[in-house]
């Protein structure tokens, strides 16, 4: 099981998302870019699913054309337990001048990705990367053909540091991890990262990378966007497994709030590493009616859940999503007492998880301790099987019946 010697602490995640996509224009039928939406999800529901399992503190989007339908569909909603909040450009600024939007907020170093790309690296790894005194990190890849359809070619990479060298067939990725004291360069003014900002940074020795083989996919040309869906499809769509919590994946002593008394069951770490290995999704589906009856606070979930997330991804383990329901009829807190299909074994959870993910159901199950994970796997039309003493013998021998 890989440990990082360098984590993720603290980092935010930022987005470009406000480009017209002019090249495109054709297919976008008054859509910003990423709103394309390909096999029923949007292209930025696709980069946000891979990005979320990473332990950000927040994810920030930079808007600019058609900003209203990115606002409605992601400004202060959670996704993986990690709050989106959007921001509005004036006017064009460029893939610079976006980020002055970010003196506004208190921006932690951040990993930036453009809006139009999925570069489905380990994140882990860019900022392992990272060298002390420099500005940041870029992903390569290669660009074999060497066009000039990227900004940002012909690099190269000695002791980690990035220069120019002509005709090399390494390119910028489009993936960054920066200091926040980048945002200090920027001009007051509209200005390009790729043209007017990198390319000092990269003179001036400043500026990391870390060359990857990772799947890579743009849409923002119409030669690159004829096979776009069925990329997706082919790199996205995966088996699943949907977890309870509290008896599955640690041991339930009841309402488990605190990080203290949270214990993984047996087995579960190298199982959990075992179904990223076989290339599954994880998925969490928890009711919490401890919030409703008021032994604890949402913010407790919230907090306990994001610790274990971190600790999680520094093993290498990442949860794709967790869905939990805070309702209960019999709550004491007024505002978590109601019925909701969200509760098992209501399968409210399991069906919001289907509609953002693509999932082989086929090859899916569910793994719970309870009748109502039971029922909930069932109104899923999910294999499900109760958790047994060690976890990682139960899984494999589950996933043999597929």
């Amino acid at each position: 099981m890989t440990k990082n010697k360098k984590i993720m602490k603290n980092v935010d995640l930022v987005i470009l998302v406000g480009g017209r996509g002019s090249r495109i224009k054709e297919f976008l039928k008054n859509k910003p870019k990423p709103m394309i939406k390909f096999n029923n999800i949007y292209f930025l529901q696709y980069l946000i699913n891979n990005l979320s399992k990473y332990p950000f503190n927040k994810i920030y989007l930079l808007t600019g054309y058609k900003s209203e339908i990115i606002f409605r569909n992601f400004h202060k909603k959670k996704f993986n337990l990690t709050e989106v909040i959007c921001l509005k450009e004036k006017k064009p600024m460029g893939t610079g001048g976006a980020l002055l939007n970010l003196k506004k907020k208190k921006i932690n170093d951040f990993i930036l990705t453009n809006g139009d790309t999925i570069f489905d690296i380990n994140l882990n790894e860019l900022i392992g990367s990272y060298k002390k005194k420099t500005l940041g990190c870029v992903a390569l890849t290669n660009n074999k053909k060497n066009t000039n359809s990227f900004k940002l070619n012909s690099l190269d990479v000695k002791k980690n540091i990035i220069s120019y060298k002509k005709n090399s067939p390494l390119m910028n990725g489009g993936i960054y991890f920066f200091k926040k004291k980048i945002i200090n360069l920027l001009p007051n003014k509209p200005s390009s990262l790729e043209d007017n900002i990198l390319p000092k940074v990269i003179q001036n020795k400043l500026l990391t990378g870390k060359f990857f083989k990772d799947f890579f996919i743009d849409i923002g040309t119409p030669k690159y966007l004829k096979n776009s869906e069925k990329k997706l499809l082919n790199q996205f769509k995966k088996p699943a497994v949907f977890l309870d919590r509290d008896g599955v994946i640690n041991h339930d002593y009841g309402y488990v709030y605190k990080r203290k008394d949270f214990k993984f069951k047996k087995g579960v770490l190298k199982g959990l590493h075992y179904l990223i290995s076989k290339n599954y999704f994880i998925f969490i589906v928890t009711n919490q009616a401890g919030i409703a009856k008021g032994f604890f606070k949402e913010s407790d979930f919230f907090k306990l859940q994001n610790s274990i997330k971190k600790e999680l991804s520094k093993k290498n383990i990442f949860i794709d999503e967790i869905q939990y329901c805070p309702f209960h009829p019999h709550g004491q807190i007024k505002k978590y007492k109601k019925k909701s299909n969200l509760r098992k074994p209501g399968n409210q959870m399991i069906k919001n998880i289907f509609k953002k993910y693509l999932i082989d159901k086929k090859k899916s199950f569910m793994i719970g301790d309870k009748i109502s994970d039971k029922k909930c796997a069932h109104k899923s039309n999910l294999y499900f099987s109760y958790a047994k003493d060690d976890f990682y013998k139960d899984l494999k021998k589950n996933m043999k019946k597929f």
